[in-house]
C-alpha cells in the first residue's frame, strides 16, 4: 500500500502543493506505505468500535481524525515552533484490518498487525476506534519493552467487568481495558495514572487518579508534578480518551460526560510531558456522527500533534 506523498516531485516543483481541503487525506500529509525501513513513527488506524456500552461510531474515528489534520502540515507546529518532520520520519500505515463478521477476533488482529509494526524499529501511535483497542495495542506493545506505565486521559477509569474475566465469552469492552491490562500484567499499575476521571467505578486497580475536580481547583501544574512523580523514568503509553475533554470540546464522542478538561488545558498538560519515555501512544473514541464542525476531530488530531512534537524535540536534542 504505497502512495506517492503530496508534495511535488521535482519535475512538478512549479505546481504548488495541494490546498487543505484537497489531496489524500493520510495524517499530517504523511506518506501512504507499509515500508518501515528507516522509518521512527508509524501512524495506524483502528476503526473498531463492537466494544462500546453506549453511542457507537469511533469506527470512523481514523477517517475523521486524518481529515481535520489536513491543516496542521506545512507550517512549524505550534507550540514548539519547529517542523516535527525535520527531525522525525513518519509514515501514515493506514487502518488494521480483520473479518467484520467476526468482531471476537479483531483484538488478536490488532495484537499482530501492529506487533508486526514495532518489530520494524518503529513506534506506534495509533487512531481509535473505541478504547478496547488499547488493550492489545498494550500487548504488542509490552511485549517489547516489558509493562508500561499508562498515562491515561479519560473521564472513565476503565476498571469495570468481572475480576479475572478473558479469554472466549468473556468480551474486553471499551470500560475494561485497563483491568484486563493490569492482570495481564502489559500495565503496572505502580507507575500510572488517570487524568480527568469523572466516573467512579467499583475499583481502580492501583492506578493513582487526577480527578476532573482537581484539575479546577489544584491546577495544571500540580496535574504535570503527579504525572512525573508517579511515572519516573519508566517507559510509558499515552492513552487520550477525547471524552476526557467536557462535550462542549469534544462532543462527537460515545460517552460524553460534562465537567471535563478543556482542549486548552489538556494539551498544555500533554506539551509538558517531554521527559517521559513515551514508547507509543493512541488517541480513541471519536465519533464523527455526533460531531460539530469537526471539533472532536480536531482535538483529537492536536493530541496526536502534540505527542509527534515531543518525540521530535527529543530527537533534536539528541
Amino acid at each position: 500500500m504505497e502512495q506517492a506523498s503530496n508534495n511535488p516531485s521535482s519535475s512538478d516543483s512549479a505546481c504548488p502543493p495541494p490546498p487543505t481541503y484537497a489531496g489524500a487525506l493520510s495524517f499530517m500529509r504523511r506518506r501512504y506505505t507499509r515500508d518501515l525501513a528507516g522509518v521512527d513513527v508509524a501512524i495506524v488506524g483502528v476503526p473498531f468500535d463492537a466494544a462500546v456500552s453506549n453511542r457507537s461510531g469511533a469506527r470512523f474515528g481514523p477517517q475523521a481524525i486524518r481529515r481535520a489534520s489536513a491543516i496542521l502540515d506545512g507550517d512549524p507546529q505550534y507550540p514548539f515552533h519547529a517542523d516535527p518532520f525535520a527531525a522525525l520520519n513518519v509514515v501514515d500505515w493506514g487502518d488494521v484490518a480483520w473479518d467484520y463478521a467476526k468482531p471476537w477476533a479483531a483484538h488478536d488482529c490488532i495484537h499482530a498487525q501492529v506487533g508486526d509494526v514495532l518489530a520494524s524499529g518503529a513506534k506506534v501511535f495509533a487512531l481509535g476506534g473505541d478504547h478496547s483497542v488499547t488493550f492489545p495495542l498494550l500487548e504488542a506493545a509490552a511485549a517489547l519493552h516489558g509493562p508500561l506505565a499508562i498515562v491515561h486521559f479519560d473521564a472513565h477509569q476503565d476498571t469495570w467487568g468481572e475480576a479475572g474475566a478473558a479469554g472466549p465469552g468473556h468480551w474486553t469492552d471499551h470500560g475494561a481495558f485497563v483491568r484486563r491490562g493490569v492482570e495481564a500484567g502489559v500495565i503496572d499499575p505502580h507507575r500510572s495514572i488517570q487524568i480527568g476521571i469523572r466516573t467512579h467505578a467499583p475499583r481502580d486497580c492501583g492506578l493513582e487518579i487526577v480527578w476532573g475536580w482537581e484539575i479546577e481547583t489544584s491546577g495544571i501544574r500540580a496535574a504535570i508534578e503527579r504525572i512525573y512523580a508517579r511515572v519516573g523514568e519508566a517507559k510509558a503509553y499515552l492513552t487520550f480518551d477525547i471524552d476526557c475533554l467536557d462535550p462542549a470540546f469534544a462532543p462527537g464522542t460515545g460517552t460524553p460526560v460534562a465537567g471535563g478538561l478543556t482542549s486548552r488545558e489538556a494539551l498544555v498538560i500533554l506539551r509538558d510531558l517531554g521527559r517521559l519515555d513515551f514508547v507509543g501512544g493512541d488517541v480513541v473514541e471519536v465519533a464523527p456522527a455526533y460531531d460539530h464542525a469537526d471539533v472532536t476531530a480536531i482535538a483529537g488530531a492536536a493530541v496526536v500533534q502534540t505527542w509527534l512534537g515531543l518525540e521530535a524535540e527529543k530527537r533534536r536534542r539528541g
